[in-house]
């Protein structure tokens, strides 16, 4: 999608996947999670991203539960980080009771603050195989103990020489700008450059090369590792305003 929305502003586009998503690889406990949802009513289910919607939806109809599972989804409180999970329950003909105040575990969390919790049971929906630490602690300050599940993990690209020649072109200043879109995305191009003793490579040619970010989480993840951020939109963190950002830093034609 988002290489067809900046081909169509005139930009020539090279596609460098980074990270694939798989279901989780074991069913198990992801099947176990959607019973207990079912069975025992959860007053609050942090929804953390669409991708995991989707894929829980995936694991009950496989279990002959879709309909039980939406219809426990409509009976529980739900809140959404960041506009996908919206998008992911609207597909579902459902809505969010809560939106977090910002699209990450820190605009989560100040959503939470509000909420009587003590005693409630809370579902947490976690992205990737990432514990989300902070939210953990959170919650457990709280004396709650959340139940969680995560419906699907990043797995890393097989294609490693597409990703060494995207840090070469890069350096070579081959491209005027990069857009990462998770933070997967950013590990998985650090963790590569690593291996490969390509760090400082890596360094210069994100320096020489205009970076874009879907949003805060991902903007975060690349300022940790030095690296700056050009471009990211100023609110609705998806697709068509990222592009939007990159076509006025990069002169692009309107679409």
């Amino acid at each position: 999608m988002l290489a067809g929305l900046l081909e169509r502003r005139g930009a020539e586009v090279l596609r460098c996947p980074l990270v694939a998503i798989l279901d989780a690889p074991d069913a198990e406990p992801v099947n176990a999670w959607i019973r207990r949802f079912i069975d025992e009513p959860m007053d609050l289910l942090i929804v953390f991203t669409g991708e995991g919607l989707t894929r829980l939806f995936g694991f009950a109809e496989r279990e002959n539960l879709a309909d039980d599972f939406v219809a426990a989804l409509a009976r529980t409180r739900k809140l959404t980080r960041g506009p996908k999970p919206v998008r992911a329950l609207k597909q579902l003909n459902l809505q969010p009771e809560l939106q977090a105040a910002a699209p990450t575990t820190t605009g989560v969390i100040e959503t939470l603050e509000a909420l009587k919790l003590e005693r409630k049971r809370v579902g947490v929906q976690l992205y990737g195989s990432d514990p989300n630490e902070p939210l953990m602690t959170y919650l457990q300050s709280r004396g709650i103990a959340p139940d969680c599940v995560a419906p699907y993990v990043y797995a890393s690209a097989t294609e490693d020489q597409k990703v060494l020649e995207l840090i070469e072109r890069m350096g070579n200043g081959g491209i005027d700008a990069i857009a990462f879109t998770s933070k997967a995305q950013v590990e998985r191009l650090r963790k590569l450059a690593r291996q490969r003793g390509l760090d400082q490579a890596l360094d210069a040619a994100l320096a020489a090369t205009t970076v874009a970010a879907i949003g805060p989480v991902v903007a975060k993840e690349l300022t940790d590792a030095g690296i700056r951020v050009d471009v990211m939109p100023d609110r609705s963190y998806f697709m068509k305003p990222l592009v939007s950002e990159l076509a006025r830093a990069l002169d692009l034609r309107p679409a």
